[in-house]
């Protein structure tokens, strides 16, 4: 079975600003999971992507993330 990304899917940069930085992708349908983590590490980058599988993405830890919409920083919860 091919996998087909959805048309004009969106992309996120992600980049760490500290060590341990968590990505976590979220399924789409009606019931929302975790379907795939990655774990990044200070100035790793990752690219991440919205497809038809893919309808969000949790970010936990210090890191800069770039969309099309513009540039924002996420932070550690103190």
């Amino acid at each position: 079975m091919e996998k087909r990304l959805a048309h004009n899917s969106d992309f996120v940069v992600i980049k760490a600003i500290d060590d341990g930085v968590n990505v976590i992708g979220l399924t789409r349908g009606t019931d929302t999971r975790f379907h795939h983590s990655e774990k990044l590490d200070k100035g790793e980058v990752l690219i991440a992507q919205f497809t038809d599988h893919t309808s969000a993405i949790k970010i936990r830890g210090n890191a800069k993330i770039l969309t099309q919409f513009g540039e924002i920083d996420s932070e550690m919860k103190k």
